[in-house]
């Protein structure tokens, strides 16, 4: 009996800890998924070290450093907005967007916050 609970309790909390790691602002504003969608389908966004990811309509992602370099993957969006990538060399992350102080910020479970340049 105490195995099953164990195992229960073990299955619950890496879902907890994961939703506790944004490090959410008090000004942050999460964006839904119909706002994550607008804001990636289709599109390339821009980072302060001139680093882009670039969304396609199909799933395609594409992160490109500023020197060139490119790592290649598949992107979904969830139904909470979090967008979560499957790169080709098996690494995989998942991310969160936010409205914060008039600028669109993505935050990674790690709690690193990266603005978008405008």
């Amino acid at each position: 009996m105490i195995d099953k609970f164990v195992l229960s309790l073990c299955l619950f909390l890496p879902v907890t800890v994961a939703a506790q790691d944004w490090a959410l602002r008090d000004n942050d504003q999460v964006l839904n998924q119909a706002e994550v969608d607008d804001l990636t389908s289709g599109q390339t966004l821009t980072f302060y070290d001139n680093g882009q990811s670039r969304f396609s309509a199909g799933g395609a992602y594409s992160y490109t450093y500023e020197g060139g370099r490119s790592a290649y993957g598949q992107y979904t969006v969830g139904p909470d907005g979090t967008v979560c990538i499957a790169f080709q060399n098996g690494f995989d992350r998942c991310d969160r967007y936010v409205k914060s102080g008039g600028r669109i910020v993505m935050l990674t479970q790690k709690g690193e916050r990266f603005p978008l340049r405008p």
